[in-house]
Order: C-alpha cells, then sequence, then structure tokens
C-alpha cells in the first residue's frame, strides 16, 4: 500500500480524538525530578546543561531580564525534548506542525513588544523611524519596519517548522531508498545505510540546535526591549 511521503505528520488519532496533547506531554517523563531521585549522573548533567544554557543566554541581560530565565529554560527543554522525540521509531513529531509552533512564537513574541512598550516606550518606538532618515523616506521606512516587527513570530515558526520536517523527509527517503535496495543491491545499500546514520546523528544535533535558536532568539527580541 503506497503511503503519502507526509502521512507520518500527520496529527495520530484515536476514536476520533487527536494524541497530540498526550504526545506533546510525553517527553516530560524523561526529566529527572531531584525531589524523587537522588542525586545521579542523569540528574548532574541535566543540571550542568541548564547552567550552561542559562549562563550563555542570561548574560547580556538586565536584573529585569533575567526574571524571563525560568520560562526560557522550560522553552527550550520543551522545543528539544519534543525535537528528539520525532527521532524515535514510528513516533509523532510535534514540532513538525506549523500551528503549534506559531501557537509558541505569537505568545512569547507578543509578551517581549508588550514589555518593550511598557518599560522602554521611547525606545521601543524609536525602531520604526531611526535617527536622520530623510523625510520622503519616513512613510516607507516605518511601513517596512512595521512588517518586519511582524514577521518575526513568523520566521520563528518557520524555521523550526522547516529544518525539523527537512530532515525527517530526508531520512524518510533514504530509508525507503535502502529497503528497495537491500533485495537487489546488497553492497550499494551498505552505502545508503551508513548515510542513514550519519544523517540520524546529524539530525539528533540539529533538533538540539533548533530548539537552542528558537529560545536565543526570543531571548534576544526580549533584551532588545527589557
Amino acid at each position: 500500500m503506497d503511503q503519502n511521503l507526509f502521512a507520518s505528520f500527520n496529527v495520530p488519532m484515536m476514536l476520533g480524538i487527536p494524541l497530540v496533547m498526550l504526545i506533546i506531554l510525553f517527553p516530560t517523563m524523561l526529566i529527572s525530578s531531584p525531589n524523587k531521585l537522588i542525586n545521579n549522573r542523569l540528574s548532574s548533567l541535566q543540571q550542568w546543561l541548564i547552567q550552561l544554557t542559562l549562563k550563555q543566554m542570561m548574560t547580556t541581560h538586565s536584573t529585569k531580564g533575567r526574571t524571563w530565565s525560568l520560562m526560557l529554560m522550560a522553552l527550550i527543554t520543551f522545543i528539544a525534548l519534543n525535537n528528539l522525540l520525532g527521532m524515535t521509531p514510528y513516533a509523532f513529531t510535534p514540532t513538525t506542525q506549523l500551528s503549534m509552533n506559531l501557537a509558541m512564537a505569537i505568545p512569547l513574541w507578543a509578551a517581549t513588544v508588550l514589555t518593550g512598550l511598557r518599560f522602554k516606550t521611547k525606545a521601543a518606538l524609536a525602531h520604526f523611524l531611526p535617527q536622520g532618515t530623510p523625510m520622503p523616506l519616513i512613510p516607507m521606512l516605518v511601513i517596512i519596519e512595521t512588517i518586519s516587527l511582524f514577521i518575526q513570530p513568523i520566521a520563528l515558526a518557520v524555521r523550526l517548522t522547516a529544518n525539523i520536517t527537512a530532515g525527517h523527509l530526508l531520512m524518510h527517503l533514504l530509508g525507503g531508498t535502502t529497503l528497495t535496495l537491500l533485495s537487489s543491491y546488497i553492497s550499494s545499500s551498505m552505502i545508503t545505510i551508513v548515510i542513514i546514520i550519519l544523517l540520524i546523528m546529524l539530525e539528533l544535533g540539529v533538533a538540539l540546535i533548533q530548539a537552542y535558536v528558537f529560545t536565543l532568539l526570543v531571548s534576544l527580541y526580549l533584551h532588545d526591549n527589557s
């Protein structure tokens, strides 16, 4: 039975009920809780990674911006675990859904913009019209800056969706090619198997990097407005 190339990105259903919420919450079970477990290598590694990432993101922030630390760390952990969930066999990757990524990007972007308008009103409005702009260019420049501002959450969501989807599609295509070659050209299939293994290692890195990039851009938007 032929299957659509994008069928693996369809939301799983059971009795007509979408299971996406259960799938999204599943990776949180992988996080060890220090209240329930004795300090071990896993929890120590998690704490070290959290401290390292937090230090990288919060270095340039003011005291007011650092109040977002908990939210940013929860965000990067959530995205990274959902990206890694899609690397397991027969799994569904929630972050391949543009609607979900927009649901994360738009509220976070709106919160940073509203923070800037509340605490740094003059500086936030000054971005729409740089100093020294010639009078004839003022209307066009204001329109361009406004469009670029509203494109920011769309760019956040599309970047995450495109990078995760592209890697999964490539693995799907190479996997189908390998199964076809195994029945006729075993030596050639060995080459594609090696390529798939290298691609999986690359996708593991991409899953973590894209979570970091998404959160870092939100952090930069916050830095510009706090």
